[in-house]
Order: C-alpha cells, then structure tokens, then sequence
C-alpha cells in the first residue's frame, strides 16, 4: 500500500490536531491544583506529588510504549491513549476523593504516554524526510497550543461551573480520536520501517553521547517550566489571583513556546540552530529573576516576561526533536519517546521534591535556582555541533 501527497497531508492534520486535544488534557491539572487541595484538604507537597504521578505516567513510560509503536505499526495506541486521555483527567478533576483522584490522573496519563511516541512516529513516517522539520515543528506547536488551552477552559470551568463539572471537557477527545481512526491510514505492512530489538534499541540509544547530551538538556529546560507549572499556581493563590488569571497566565506562557515552536524553522536560518539552543538555555535565567522580582507588585507588567520566558525557553524544542532523530533514525518513535517523554518523567520526579523545598524555603527562591541552571550548563551545546 502506498500514499499519495493528499493522504499524507491529511494524516498529518489529523495527527496534529489529537496532539493539541490530548495536551488540552495534559494541561488541565496545573492551574486549578491549589483549589482541588484546598478541597480535599491536601498541602502543596502533596498536590507536587499527585502532579508528579501524573508526569511520571504521562512522561517517563513513553520510551517504552515507543518500542511497541515501532514494533506492531499499528494506530492503536493513538486512539485509545486518545480516549484515555479524555475520559479519566476530567473525572478524576471531578472525583473528589484523593484514591479516585490519584488513580484516573495515572489512567489518564498513561493514555498521554500511549499517543505521544506513535503519533510522532507516524508524524515523522507521514511527512517523509524532505519535510519532517517542518512537519515536527507543527506537530510540536500545535501539542505545545493545546497544552496552553488546557488551563484556560479548566480554571473557567472552575471558576464558573465547578471542579465537579470538568467532564463536559471530555467530548472533544472522544470525537476526534473516533475521526483519526477514520482518516489516519495504516502503515503498509510492506514499508520500508524495520521493527527494532528491544535490547539493541535502547543500548544504543542510551549509549550515544549526542542523544544523552540532547535528553540533558531537554530535562534541564523541562524542569524550568515544570517549576513555573507546578508552582506558580501556589504562588499566584497565595497572592489572592483568581483560577481565570491562573489560567490565561499558564495560558500565555504555552500559547508563547507553541509560536516559538511554529517560527523555530525560520530562527534557526537566520542565527544558526546552535545559537538558538544558546538563546533558549541562557536567555530565560535573567528573565525569571525579572519576573520574580515584579509578580508581586506589577502582577500584570510581570505576565508580559513570564510570556516571554516560555517563547524563549521552547525555541529550540523543534531542532531538538529532530537532531535527536536523525541520529537514529530507525527508533524514532522511542527517541520520541525519550525527548518527548522521558525527560519530563524524570524531572516530575525531581519536582515531587521541590514541592516540599518550595514549601520550606519559599517558591520565589526556588524558582531562581531552577531558571539559573539551564544557563551554567549552556557550554554542553558545544558538544552537539563538533564535527
């Protein structure tokens, strides 16, 4: 079986397009963590905790699943993760009751981390390799969009409806995973796409000093904005700020990386793709100390560089996705998988601790020195570019 251009633009849509509905998802629980908290009768660590189950599941277990997505072909794992998705975050918002939060916030993202490595995958498989820069480039915005949007429609449900009204979000995921099965093919059974060994894969993939050097410093410019996601919100509450503001604040900040994303491309042409990696390590460490200083006083001045932060910070996320599958280009969807995936697993790890740091010794000092890092390590981007 084979594909014409129109095919492949259209599952390129349709890819494209689950990925801004499932990250809606993905993004739902940030802003309005301090308010299902304060109804459960939880503190900030534990509510970093619950939201690092939900990373962990979302994120770390990504690699794996790539494998199986490579391996079997199917589009299985785009759908029902799909669904997943869906159905178990906004009633788990809904729930309640921690055992019922807990477990459909890990059923839920286990359904992220089924459609995230295959649908990059099949992204890549779709566009060929004249156009998969592009192609990865819109595939990232258009999740980095739908991650923003996620806040905005939680935090308005919250405020407007309630936290037990959240499943109304549900029936956007459902539609658009029944229409993907529909117009996504198939990949033929004769490609050219050869089913990796699960040994091999990942000892070469964990082996190479490019890849890990790339997963480095995608953890460190993930544990920056995992820090202003999951604890900002605490902060902004503490404050006396409203779910609404919450939300379009996370809202801009998203908004901002999905259009760095987008014109990432074009960046890259004019000042090289390693200053852009440069600008995206260094830049944000003086911004934040900016934002930090003004977010009290200045609450509105203060979005306008925290929007900046996240346009500045995801730039790179494009290039970074596609220099790392290119160095193996039989494993995409589990170098996906590991970039996509792994990394943000492995810092919701690190932020289940933070919580309770933030708590002892307060978010603004946190927040400093978690921004301040991605800078000292910038020198690794060095090593990505000898001949």
């Amino acid at each position: 079986m084979t594909y014409n251009l129109s095919q492949n633009k259209r599952a390129l849509v349709w890819l494209s397009g689950g990925h801004f509905i499932n990250d809606i998802y993905t993004g739902i629980l940030n802003p309005i963590m301090p308010f299902i908290a304060a109804k459960i009768g939880i503190s900030m660590g534990i509510a970093a905790v619950i939201l690092t189950v939900s990373h962990i599941f979302s994120s770390l277990l990504q690699p794996i699943f790539g494998f199986f997505a490579d391996s079997i072909r199917k589009r299985s794992f785009i759908f029902w993760g799909l669904i997943m998705s869906a159905v178990f975050i906004p009633a788990a918002v809904a729930s309640g009751n921690i055992v019922i939060l807990i477990l459909f916030i890990m059923l839920g993202s286990l359904g992220s981390s089924f459609f995230h490595p295959q649908s990059l995958g099949f992204t890549s498989y779709f566009a060929q390799n004249t156009k998969a820069a592009k192609a990865i480039a819109v595939f990232i915005a258009c999740g980095t969009l739908g991650y923003s949007f996620g806040p905005v429609l939680s935090s308005w449900v919250t405020q407007f409806l309630g936290l037990e009204k959240m499943p109304v979000l549900t029936v956007a995921g459902v539609l658009w995973a029944v229409l993907m099965f529909k117009f996504v093919p198939q990949i033929s059974k004769n490609s050219d796409i050869v089913k990796p060994d699960f040994k091999t894969a990942f000892k070469r993939i964990l082996s190479n000093r490019k890849l890990n050097i790339l997963n480095i410093i995608a953890m460190l410019k993930t544990m920056v904005q995992s820090s202003c996601f999951i604890l900002l919100p605490f902060l902004w509450k503490m404050y006396g700020h409203k779910p609404v503001y919450i939300g379009l604040a996370l809202f801009g900040f998203i908004f901002a990386g999905g259009l760095s994303s987008l014109v990432s491309p074009y960046v890259e042409k004019k000042i090289s793709t390693q200053n852009v990696f440069y600008l995206s390590m260094i830049v944000p460490a003086p911004l934040m100390f900016m934002f930090l200083f003004m977010c009290d006083k200045y609450p509105f001045a203060s979005l306008f560089i925290f929007i900046l932060i996240g346009f500045i910070i995801m730039l790179a996320t494009p290039a970074t996705m596609l220099m790392a599958q290119n160095v193996l280009p039989e494993y995409k969807s589990i170098i996906s998988g590991f970039i996509n995936g792994f990394s943000w697993g492995v810092i919701a790890i690190v932020m289940s601790i933070l919580g309770f740091v933030a708590e002892k010794f307060g978010i603004v000092n946190v927040l400093a020195i978690v921004a301040l890092i991605p800078a000292l390590c910038s020198p690794l981007t060095k090593e990505l570019f000898k001949k």
